[in-house]
């Protein structure tokens, strides 16, 4: 975990690891009770992946990850985090292995599979991270990357065929404030070695500073590091804690990856660290308006002060919790499941190759929906029912969203603050092609502008227009 882990901005070099969580002896229950799963060749070809700065599910919806941290290494016998982050709204949890490098018992790879059920069975995205990296330079004990790829290789046969669920994490935090600059080639280095390993997965590579990269070291080489993947699927990883007291600081941050068109989340964060605070509300509200994915550290067991509820119990949760699942931008209002789980069934089933489905209003938690077939009906919300045909749209390749044999159209071309989102026989014009956006926004590709449940309206029979984009939940919408 990086808050023990703190890396100051100038600072010498100093170790901060403090280990204040007691390992716990009991290893993870197996589930008892076992799903059947996409074979490894159905799972890669449909797994994660990046495109531009998204990360994009098996169904091929733009994925934005809510979520906490499961600190499973040090606390095996807690076999109900997963389950109680996801009863919150968290969409990903990121959990804690050891290699054993730092003492600690080896996670095994029966033990990864009974972790990738219980995501599975929660409906939750598994990013599992290898530990004992943390620091590597200034910690004593901690592994290498290269260490840590050998750690992957070694539990693989629990990994092969879980690319639709699973993102590997590869090390964490793994080089300290002495010399960064080793990692760029470690880094290039452990990603080939994955892909020379024949793992498909999307990667995950944390900073070094101990994961806050104040040197701009991942920043300024996340480029090299994207093209060394021979698969084009590396997510890069931000650790945000008191280098990133000010707000200035994490957008300039945000903006390089931006304007690199590179992928980035913040892979752990906190709202004070080492004395100091941490602009966590603006990391959760640039976050959400950008499209970027983030795991705040940590559920429970921190000891620092970063546990985000009491002794695992979801009913004792802390300022930190609240912040973290019930503030404007936290959990509870930003996050989305991943397309692959929605619907309540088997999310082993083969999702059809440009989605199709319900589209789920934010703010209303009811469905666009077209009441009739007829050219000129302008679309509404209504309560989602699988027994309207007016709902089940088609997402095709193109960018068009269909019902009913005809496309949702901008009426007129129109490009207005108002102009209603109708029906109408499919043409191929602009006005007829959307674009879904990470924060969950769909616009037009004619004028960028967004559909809208009119006048923040939840009610049965609200219309649906276009308006400005602004970001509100009226104009946030789910493909099921």
């Amino acid at each position: 975990m990086s808050v023990y882990d703190a890396a100051i901005r100038g600072s010498s070099p100093r170790r901060h690891r403090r280990y204040l969580i007691a390992a716990a002896t009991a290893a993870l229950t197996l589930l008892a009770s076992m799903f059947m799963f996409l074979t490894p060749a159905d799972a890669q070809q449909n797994g994660f992946h990046v495109v531009g700065r998204n990360l994009v599910d098996g169904n091929g919806n733009t994925f934005v990850m809510r979520g906490s941290t499961h600190p499973h290494t040090w606390f095996q016998n807690q076999n109900n985090a997963i389950r109680d982050m996801a009863a919150l709204g968290a969409n990903t949890v990121r959990v804690v292995l050891s290699s054993g490098h730092r003492g600690g018992s080896v996670t095994t790879a029966q033990q990864i599979t009974g972790i990738i059920n219980q995501c599975k069975q929660n409906k939750v995205v598994c990013v599992l991270e290898v530990h004992d990296t943390t620091g590597y330079g200034e910690e004593a004990g901690a592994a290498t990357l290269a260490q840590a790829v050998a750690y992957w290789n070694s539990v693989k046969s629990a990994l092969v065929g879980q690319e639709r669920y699973v993102l590997i994490n590869i090390g964490n935090e793994p080089v300290g404030n002495s010399n960064p600059g080793q990692w760029t080639q470690a880094t290039i280095n452990a990603v080939q070695g994955m892909r020379s390993n024949g793992f498909k997965h999307t990667l995950v590579v944390d900073a070094p500073n101990w994961g806050q990269d104040w040197t701009n070291t991942m920043r300024s080489n996340a480029p090299q590091i994207f093209n060394a993947d021979s698969q084009r699927n590396t997510v890069f990883s931000i650790h945000m804690y008191e280098v990133y007291s000010s707000s200035s600081a994490v957008t300039s941050y945000f903006n390089a990856f931006q304007q690199m068109n590179l992928p980035l989340i913040v892979g752990e964060y906190g709202n004070f660290h080492n004395g100091q605070s941490v602009a966590w509300q603006t990391i959760q509200s640039e976050a959400q308006s950008r499209g970027i994915g983030w795991i705040a550290w940590s559920w429970s067991g921190d000891g620092v002060g970063l546990s985000q509820v009491t002794d695992f119990n979801p009913s004792q949760m802390t300022t930190w919790g609240q912040q973290v699942f019930n503030s404007q931008y936290g959990i509870r209002n930003t996050s989305r499941p991943a397309s692959i789980f929605s619907g309540g069934g088997d999310p082993t089933t083969t999702p059809p190759p440009q989605g199709s489905g319900q589209i789920v209003g934010a703010a209303s938690n009811r469905c666009l929906d077209l009441p009739n077939s007829t050219s000129g009906t302008q679309a509404q919300l209504w309560d989602c029912s699988a027994q309207r045909t007016g709902q089940a749209w088609t997402r095709t390749a193109a960018g068009e969203l269909r019902v009913n044999g005809k496309c949702l159209d901008a009426e007129g071309a129109g490009s207005a603050d108002g102009t209603r989102a109708v029906l109408w026989d499919c043409h191929g014009g602009s006005n007829q092609k959307w674009t879904v956006n990470a924060n969950g926004t769909i616009a037009s590709n004619a004028t960028g502008k967004c559909l809208d449940a009119d006048s923040r309206g939840t009610a049965n029979g609200t219309r649906i227009i276009l308006w400005s984009c602004n970001g509100g939940t009226n104009q946030r919408w789910t493909l099921n």
